[in-house]
Order: C-alpha cells, then structure tokens, then sequence
C-alpha cells in the first residue's frame, strides 16, 4: 500500500482514502453485504426468481464497489474513486441504458453512430465495465441506425449519463467519390436502469408489441425464429427493441426493463422542465444543439461544447479516452 508519499493539497494517500471511505458510505455498503449474504441462506430466497436476481444484482454491485476501494494503491486508481464519490443522484449507481440514433444524412450518419457505438463499447473495456447490445439496426450500406445497448459497473449511470445529447462528426466522406467535407449528427440517450418495476404501471392496452426476425450488421440472421420483440408505448410514442436474448418471452422481458427505465427518465424530465419553466431557464432541445464536435478535417480536435474541454486527439477519443471529458463535465455540473 503506498501512503504517505502521494499528495493531493495538503492530504496524503491515506487521508484522502478515508475521506473516501465516508463519502463512498463503503461501511453501510459492507452492512448490506453481510445482509443480502444471510438473506441468501434462506431456503426461500429463489422462491420469487426475478427478486432474487434483483439481490444478487445488487450484491455483485456492492462487492464491486467495496473491493475496488480496498484494493486502490496508487493515486490512479484512487482518483477514479474519488470521481465516483461526486455521482450521488438517485440513480448513479445503476447500470446504463444508452440508446444511439443516427441523424439525417442516411449512410454517412449511420457510419457516424457505429462509430460511437464503438466508442461506447470500447470506453468500457477500457473501465472494466461489461457491456451488453440488447438491440441494433443496421443501416442499409453501412453502419447503424439505432442501437440499444446496456453497461453494468460501478457507478455506470452517473459516469456516462453527461454523455446524454447531439454529437457532431466534421470529416472528409469514406462514401464520396469526391472525398468531400461532411458533418453527420447522432443523438445519444441515456437512462439508468430502474429496478423498481412497480414505479409504473403499464397497463396491457397502453401497449403494442411486435416480434420481428432478429438481425445482426450486415444482415445476418441471429436467429432461425421471429425472437426479437419491438415495444411500442401508445402514449408517450417510446419504442423499445431488444433482439439479444434467444427466447422472446426474455427479449419481452429485458424490453419491458428498458421501457420502464425510459418512462421513468421521462417522468423525471418533465418534472425538471417544469421546474426550469416556473424559473425561466427553459432550453431549446434542438437536433442541432450538439453538446460535443469531433473534427477530424480540416484539423484534428474534439470540443464539448458545454464545458469547452478540448482533445486534439480525436483518435484516442473514438478510441474511449472519454475519463477526460466525463470529469470535465462533472466539475462544470457541479458548480452550475
């Protein structure tokens, strides 16, 4: 264990863990850990399957978090902790449902969202973070329409949800024959997963469910059966897809989830605009009003546009250096 050495002001390693100690509440965590354990003991725990999948969710969540605090060593490691510790929404610990849509401009939008697609994907192995596509539709010559995908660790919700809103691609075109400038746009959504299923009621009526032959990009068939399963909300307009599972009844299922945790995102998006509203600070939400540029031509930046944080490295950027910018925009959340 290093200590003593590595300063941070006026705290050393040490000081600075037990600060971490407190704001990650790592001693209620390990209470709770000793709970779910016994409660687990119980001959009756997997009567109910879906809560105790729920538990153990849980559990694996809290052992996650305490064993990476007992095991930081370096300063490193303990200030991707400490980035942790600011992420205290309601729902900062829950994994993440991150939807990507590909804006106007067919092809070169498409290609555009794969391309965050991969970067999502490839900023979680970087986090250690799993990663799971729960649905994709691919484009007709390249890349993606939409995509739905879910990222489970630590604090996976509060660490990406500032990555919510318009991203702008400025490049030369792999797709024309004039190698011409173009910009692309991708709209990028994310909610936790909520799951307390019973904070909306879905009645059966307020729904249409369609099941469809599952495909994977470039057309393959995942599936020899109509398993994927498409969830329209009459009301709100939400449509949900998950083609991940073989079984549509688990597809039925894991679309549900991500219908709920949207429909609660939205419940709490109109209790804010209405709050913003009373106080004047209503924001236009425009398909243009990117929050962050990647210029790859005529030079090689990218700025969010929120905080004005810059890389000139767009490369290591797409490649999943987003800690960077997440901190940014956390410092700049903070003192709004």
């Amino acid at each position: 264990m290093v200590c003593g050495k590595i300063r941070k002001g006026n705290m050393d390693l040490e000081t600075r863990k037990q600060n971490l100690y407190e704001k990650l509440k790592i001693g209620e965590k390990e209470k709770r850990i000793q709970e779910i354990q016994k409660e687990m003991e119980s001959a009756d725990f997997w009567r109910d399957k879906e809560k105790a999948q729920a538990i153990t969710a849980q559990l694996s969540q809290l052992n996650n978090i305490v064993r990476h605090f007992k095991g930081v060593e370096t300063e490193g490691e303990l200030e991707k902790l400490e980035l942790q510790a600011t992420f205290t929404g309601e729902y900062d610990e829950q994994p993440a449902l991150l939807s990507i849509h590909a804006g106007a401009g067919g092809t070169e939008s498409q290609d555009w969202a794969e391309m965050l697609l991969r970067m999502y994907e490839r900023f979680s192995q970087n986090e250690g973070f799993q990663y799971q596509v729960l649905e994709v539709s691919s484009g007709e010559e390249a890349g993606v329409k939409s995509a739905t995908i879910k990222i489970t660790g630590p604090y996976a919700f509060g660490i990406l949800k500032g990555e919510a809103g318009v991203h702008r691609l400025v490049r030369l075109s792999p797709f024309d024959a004039d190698h011409a400038r173009h910009t692309s746009f991708a709209l990028v959504e994310i909610v936790p997963e909520i799951k307390e299923a019973d904070q909306v009621e879905i009645k059966p009526d307020e729904i249409r469910v369609d099941v469809y032959r599952s495909r994977g990009h470039g057309g393959q068939g995942v599936n020899t059966t109509d398993s994927a399963v498409r969830i329209t909300h009459l009301l709100t307009k939400i449509v949900v897809s998950c083609q991940n599972e073989r079984s549509q009844l688990q597809n039925k299922a894991t679309a549900m989830k991500v219908l709920v945790s949207r429909l609660v995102a939205l419940q709490k998006a109109q209790h804010v605009a209405e709050i913003r509203q009373i106080r004047g600070e209503v924001q236009s939400a425009a398909w243009g009003n990117q929050i962050r540029s990647y210029v790859l031509h005529p030079y090689k930046m990218v700025k969010d546009h929120r905080t004005n944080f810059e890389s000139s490295n767009p490369d290591k950027v797409l490649n999943g250096e987003l800690i960077p910018f997440i901190e940014a925009w956390q410092r700049y959340n903070a003192n709004k």
